[in-house]
């Protein structure tokens, strides 16, 4: 196969590139890559000269995507996410088998890093690359093995296996519980509830559950990742709904309590996805009926 060389994408200006345009600032674009402003700015004027295309426009000390930028930035970041696993094929060493897996950020950081020196350790001779995603996408044609999915199990060009149902509860900090009398699900929609912002209806459909009319109920700060939601409710800004395998360490230690013994089955689960022609993969299915078995029944 004959390429013309000058249709090959340069990897740095394409980094400078989505570095640019996810902060919307050259100079923190900069600062990650370790370049100075005017070297990024360069990459970008190089990368726009060989595509003969403006890809930003500048809107006072910001830059902004071009609509061409816009349309440019998905198969930019698609070839930085196949030259990065292409290099980590080639680096894994003979008797090495590298296995590829994106996982929701909190889900991976939270609950499956730390139990994964347990599945090395039943398995040497594999290198892992854990990438965090929290959209869907084509498995097969970004180079991933599998994926942690939370929701239905509807994946394209992939199959979905059930890991297990979601269990929330309700839970604050000592701090926040003291001094206040929460013995019922009536007196919790008076306190200050902390909210997910991709679950508007989370605390609508515990009230519902737990038989109670909330209509009323004080609906306090709201959080976009469940790690800072965890953090608020640590730090004694009201009761947050969170999954109970997301706040185990909490729970133990004592930094978080559950303020009513009343969980909730959300109507979604997690899944274990897997590219369609990659479902007899031998590591896949290593991996896949290891996390399984880590799951303690919620309740």
């Amino acid at each position: 196969m004959t390429t013309a060389r000058t249709l090959l994408p340069d990897l740095g200006k394409l980094q400078a590139f989505e570095a640019a345009a996810r902060h919307g600032n050259i100079t923190l674009a900069g600062c990650e890559l370790n370049l100075s402003q005017s070297a990024v700015s360069r990459q970008i004027r190089d990368l726009e000269a060989q595509l003969g295309l403006l890809l930003f426009e500048r809107v006072r000390q910001r830059v902004v995507l071009s609509a061409a930028g816009q349309k440019f930035l998905p198969d930019a970041r698609k070839l930085l996410e196949q030259g990065e696993a292409a290099m980590l094929r080639a680096m894994a060493s003979s008797g090495v088998s590298l296995l590829s897996l994106a996982t929701l950020p909190t889900f991976g950081s939270r609950w499956l890093v730390p139990r994964l020196p347990g599945f090395l350790k039943t398995h040497p001779g594999i290198a892992l690359n854990v990438v965090s995603r929290a959209e869907q996408f084509d498995l097969e044609e970004q180079g991933f093995d599998a994926a942690i999915h939370y929701g239905q199990p509807v994946w394209a060009n992939a199959v979905c296996r059930y890991i297990c149902s979601e269990v929330i509860v309700p839970a604050a900090s000592p701090d926040f519980l003291a001094g206040r009398d929460i013995a019922t699900p009536e007196a919790l929609a008076h306190r200050p509830l902390l909210n997910m912002a991709t679950r508007p209806k989370a605390w609508a459909n515990w009230f519902q559950a737990a038989g109670v009319d909330a209509q009323g109920a004080y609906l306090g700060h709201r959080f976009d990742q469940f790690t800072m939601l965890i953090e608020a409710a640590v730090a004694g800004m009201g009761v947050a709904l969170l999954p109970r395998y997301l706040v185990e360490s909490e729970l133990r230690d004592g930094k978080l309590q559950v303020v009513l013994d009343m969980p909730l089955q959300t109507e979604k689960s997690y899944y274990f996805v897997v590219p369609e022609r990659k479902t007899a993969g031998l590591l896949t299915n290593q991996l896949f009926d290891w996390i399984v078995g880590q799951v303690t029944p919620q309740a």
